[in-house]
């Protein structure tokens, strides 16, 4: 598989198209997937929201198909220094930001009479900023993202916390944004969200015993806290590599965390 990127300006939505893979890389793949079925049936697991079950991987819970994904993209995934990775727990402002994001880094692009060509028009930020975990490395695919014209732009969210970002993104300079939210407004968003998701067959969690599962941190994604906290202490050791940013100050102060964005990767103002 492999990812292409027009650079021309009314094309900068990422196409995913597949190839045949080598067999070599097949096997990889093959043996990757043997070795996660008998990872999975040897973690810790609970009951699930949208899912039978959630298991205990590298400190949080994931779902079992995304513990696949994770494995790709922690063996796979090579950083540059001009990509931008954006992190979060989900319902914490992630489309919102993936959006601010893609418009501040190729507002040059759109300037002028192009506007009436710019992909937030037309396209979802999901598509445009696409999830590492949930859309670049699922599904077994190992795509060829060395064509991609900077600066590339990822998503990561849910059960990534920092310290399982792949590791050529902590060591390399590429920044790193984390939207974070109150965990209560998390909470009850996920909650509505995973009883519209969710398969028929699967019985909805009570709101009580859904409250009780997230404050234990049994939630896919969790525990919030330690999430959150692996990128808050990481901001503060490294301020140049991580900005962490609140998701009740964006909505308060749209225009100053907009200009704390853009001030905070240099090319943002090139």
């Amino acid at each position: 598989m492999s990812l292409s990127t027009d650079t021309t300006a009314p094309t900068l939505t990422p196409q995913f198209t597949q190839i045949p893979t080598t067999s070599l890389a097949e096997e990889e793949e093959e043996n990757l997937g043997n070795e996660c079925k008998e990872l999975i049936r040897s973690l810790p697991k609970e009951r699930g929201w949208r899912t039978p079950f959630i298991y205990l991987f590298q400190g949080f819970w994931c779902q079992p198909e995304e513990i696949q994904s994770i494995i790709s993209f922690q063996k796979h995934f090579q950083a540059r220094d001009s990509d931008v990775i954006l992190a979060s727990i989900p319902k914490s402002g992630t489309t919102w930001i993936k959006a601010l994001s893609f418009a501040i880094m190729h507002r040059h692009h759109f300037a002028g009479p192009n506007k009436k060509n710019h992909p937030l028009l037309t396209s979802n930020p999901h598509e445009l900023v696409p999830f590492l975990e949930y859309q670049v490395y699922a599904k077994n695919q190992v795509p060829d993202l060395s064509n991609l014209p900077k600066p590339r732009i990822f998503g990561t969210k849910s059960n990534v916390p920092f310290a399982s970002l792949q590791e050529s993104i902590k060591t390399s300079s590429c920044p790193v944004v984390y939207v974070c939210r109150n965990p209560f407004d998390t909470f009850i968003s996920s909650w509505h969200f995973m009883n519209k998701v969710k398969p028929e067959s699967l019985p909805s969690i009570p709101l009580e015993e859904a409250f009780n599962m997230y404050c234990k941190g049994v939630i896919g994604w969790g525990p919030f806290w330690e999430h959150m906290l692996g990128y808050w202490n990481e901001s503060i050791r490294r301020p140049e590599k991580v900005l962490f940013i609140k998701y009740e100050e964006m909505k308060e102060d749209t225009i100053s965390q907009l200009k704390k964005l853009a001030s905070f990767r240099g090319p943002f103002l090139n």
